[in-house]
């Protein structure tokens, strides 16, 4: 079937999210195409002011990078603009003069901040707050410069200023209305917050209209409509933003306040939809993160042909990112005669809450202080509870000694923006390791949106890690019936203890049984390996270095297998091949599967002299180690070009070989699309491709057929060799022993590897580990120790 066309026209939040969730759903229905005005790839908008606050670096707020869109082949277009929709043709023009037809095109234009039409708006010096080129100016300015002045009280305008506040600047916050915040909180908990961001060394100017924006070339101050003024040299405008309506206005759509949408968020022209910022749905618009990522799933679904329910809107919780300070409020707080209200202020302590109810029915709240109650006000809320038969004060009291995160169900929510559910962070600390809100973000993506709930998600972690923790614990299961200990725990207990052979670990860790099992003394054999690489276990089989080794067969004679990397060779190694199998009467030869040739029925007291007249590197992929390169030479499959694959599988066969892990390790590198490697069923799989290798893991050939998951698309060769070398070393220092790589992979989430492997710095101490490793095991081995 012939994928659809889609175009999306921008790049922000809720536009990428709606991408990821068609992936999801269909991830084959379309071929995608996204525009977006801005040089960089998606990023989070909303923690631009934890950048200028000092608590995010710039580099984390990415969402997408680069090499995602490169992975699910969407086509990505910065820096460019679409200044035109030919609904007639399905066509859409950008300013670089490129035409887009398409199927499906969805508008996800965002806002654009508003600038008040002041005089001398257009000095130097004179700034919105929307962008991460907004972000930079403000740090540069910082340096120069040291007296800012924002004019706006509500949310974006208070993040600025204490960014800027920060960055070492006195701050001056101009706002036109009596009290902070006026659509967010109520008059007692905006003069509360005033005084708290006072102390913090922020000054406000309230009631206050800007009338002129005085200086020369740069900003010198602002002049007041009432004569008063201040100085400034540095002016950020944070007084809202307005839907960028611009293109779908002039191209017919409708549009009131914003792009109009029914529940499914079509618009007026057929195959055109819109969602986020831009949207108008049922007279709303919204520019909180958690509705419109529902707006984008149910779009998603909706485009996939998947049935579901419409978008039938958002409650709306606003909780404050500034650095010391908590306050929340959801719902309807605004004073009405038709509502009742129950207030708690405690100047003490510096805490203020109020409910709002009506009709028995709680439907707002404002918190400052003291949050942590507000998932349980929001389910209230969220839930239409009534609560008439509920002593309304007991709402306020809490759970005695236990924790907010405690008396929380496993499935309420606890990140709002990403629907993530207490239980699913417990099984991430749980079945996937995580051990930091970082980790659970890269797991669940909780925190990783608007970042309001960051410390619920800290609250959480600590919680499970608590002893008083006993909710739907799962306990791993013991190594095997010789021991009472986990994997895990026999793992550390090797380390600090520093045993060095099998019997001094069941020794040491009274193992039941003193000659172990099947299952852990092979399983201990590789875990002494992985913690000292130069130890040794005398097998039959036997492995002294690159040009002596030989594997036991059934009937005690021994098999060798001369080194074809690649499986390539030439007409002097094969005589000497065919030369020792004749002066050893080896009658039989087999060539394998891994296109290498095996001398077989050689007797053991032969080996020495059968290694020293071959005089050859020997392949050595017995037992749980990176098994030798499946590749695929000839034409019978296509005419593509055979080399470069061949030269990858020999380059990753003399970087891996030797290697001890946790399985077999099988690789297979494809030259084209055609697959004739089998890469998709293969640990690790590559097929080159116009835009690189494209990598597959967690893939298995058994008897229960299971395809690769796509990794990424390396661009060169280097690439490759250096992200499936990061990838079998991480696989070899993280997985249980037998454990497969699909089983690895979906324990500690392919998001979690990628995350590992795409950080240089992280990938580069692996790659180091595993050259070291690499170096010990051939060097340790010198010295043969046939018996």
């Amino acid at each position: 079937m012939k994928k659809q066309k889609l175009v999306m026209v921008g790049n922000g939040m809720a536009g990428v999210r709606c991408i990821e969730e068609i992936l999801k759903n269909d991830p084959d229905r379309f071929e995608i195409t996204v525009v977006g005005s801005e040089p960089h790839p998606n990023y989070n908008r909303i923690l631009l002011s934890s950048v200028l606050q000092g608590t995010t670096k710039l580099e984390e707020i990415t969402i997408n990078h680069f090499h995602w869109y490169e992975q699910y082949q969407i086509q990505l277009f910065t820096g460019e603009t679409v200044i035109s929709i030919d609904h007639m043709s399905q066509i859409v023009r950008t300013d670089k003069g490129r035409s887009l037809s398409y199927d499906r095109l969805i508008l996800a234009t965002g806002s654009v901040p508003f600038v008040l039409p002041l005089p001398g708006v257009e000095k130097e010096g004179v700034i919105s707050f929307r962008t991460i080129e907004d972000c930079q100016k403000m740090q540069e300015t910082a340096k120069n410069h040291k007296k800012a002045v924002v004019i706006g009280g509500g949310l974006l305008g208070l993040e600025a200023a204490r960014g800027l506040l920060h960055l070492g600047m006195e701050v001056h916050v101009v706002h036109i209305s009596r009290f902070l915040m006026e659509r967010q909180l109520d008059e007692t908990a905006a003069k509360m917050l005033q005084a708290e961001l006072e102390k913090q060394g922020m000054k406000f100017l309230l009631e206050k209209q800007t009338e002129e924006i005085i200086g020369g070339r740069r900003i010198e101050g602002l002049r007041f409509s009432d004569g008063t003024s201040v100085e400034a040299d540095l002016l950020v405008m944070a007084v809202g933003v307005r839907p960028n309506v611009r293109l779908a206005k002039e191209s017919g759509i409708t549009v009131n306040r914003a792009i109009v949408v029914n529940d499914f968020m079509e618009t007026s022209i057929p195959n055109i939809f819109a969602v986020g910022e831009c949207v108008e749905h049922r007279g709303m618009v919204y520019g909180l993160v958690k509705p419109l990522y529902e707006q984008a799933e149910v779009l998603a679904k909706h485009i996939c042909g998947v049935e579901g329910h419409g978008y039938e809107g958002t409650v709306l919780a606003t909780q404050l990112k500034i650095s010391g300070v908590d306050v929340y409020s959801i719902g309807a707080f605004q004073e009405d005669p038709t509502k009742k209200s129950i207030k708690i202020h405690d100047e003490v302590e510096g805490t203020y809450k109020r409910l709002v109810f009506q009709e028995e029915k709680m439907i707002g709240a404002v918190l400052f202080g003291d949050t942590s109650d507000r998932l349980k006000l929001q389910n209230m809320i969220l839930k239409k509870q009534d609560v008439s038969d509920v002593e309304k004060v007991t709402i306020f009291q809490s759970s005695g000694s236990k924790t907010a995160v405690s008396s929380m169900a496993v499935t309420e929510i606890i990140c709002n923006c990403n629907g993530v559910s207490k239980g699913a962070i417990i099984e991430a600390v749980q079945n996937h390791g995580c051990s930091t809100v970082d980790e659970v973000k890269a797991c669940t993506k909780a925190s990783g949106s608007c970042g309001g709930c960051k410390p619920l998600v800290a609250e959480l972690v600590s919680y499970i890690h608590d002893d008083e923790f006993d909710e739907v614990k799962m306990e791993k299961p013991a190594m095997c019936h010789c021991t009472s200990l986990t994997e895990d725990e026999v793992v550390h207990e090797m380390q600090v203890l520093n045993l060095s052979s099998v019997n001094e670990v069941m020794l040491a860790l009274n193992w039941k049984h003193k000659e172990g099992c099947s299952k852990c003394v092979p399983a201990l054999t590789y875990y002494l390996s992985m913690i000292n690489p130069e130890y040794e276990n005398v097998q039959e089989t036997l492995f002294v270095n690159e040009r002596m080794n030989a594997t036991l067969q059934k009937d005690g004679s021994y098999f060798v297998v001369p080194q074809m990397y690649g499986g390539m060779t030439n007409a002097h190694e094969l005589r000497k091949i065919a030369d020792v199998a004749d002066k050893y009467g080896v009658s039989n030869l087999a060539i394998t599967s891994e296109q290498r040739i095996h001398l077989m029925g050689l007797k053991k007291e032969e080996l020495s002299k059968v290694w020293n007249d071959l005089n050859m590197p020997l392949s050595a992929t017995y037992g749980n180690r990176v098994q030798n390169v499946k590749t695929c030479i000839g034409e019978h499959i296509c005419q593509c070009d055979k080399h470069k694959a061949l030269q990858l599988s020999a380059a990753l066969e003399k970087k891996l070989e030797y290697l001890i892990t946790p399985y077999r390790v099988k690789i297979g590198v494809s030259a084209c699309l055609h697959n004739g490697a089998g890469s998709t069923t293969k640990d690790i799989g590559m097929i080159g491709t116009k835009r690189g290798w494209e990598m597959y893991v967690g893939g298995s050939s058994g008897r229960s057929v299971r395809g690769g998951q796509l990794f990424t698309v390396a661009e060169t060769e280097e690439e490759a060799i250096h992200l499936i070398s990061g990838f079998v070393q991480y696989y070899r220092e993280t997985a249980n022993y037998s454990e497969r790589t699909w089983e690895w992979v979906d324990r500690v989430s392919l998001l979690h590897v990628r995350e590992v492997l795409f950080d240089f710095d992280l990938r580069q101490q692996l790659l180091e580990r595993l050259d070291t490793d690499s170096l010990v095991i051939k060097g340790s081995k010198d010295i043969a120790f046939l018996k």
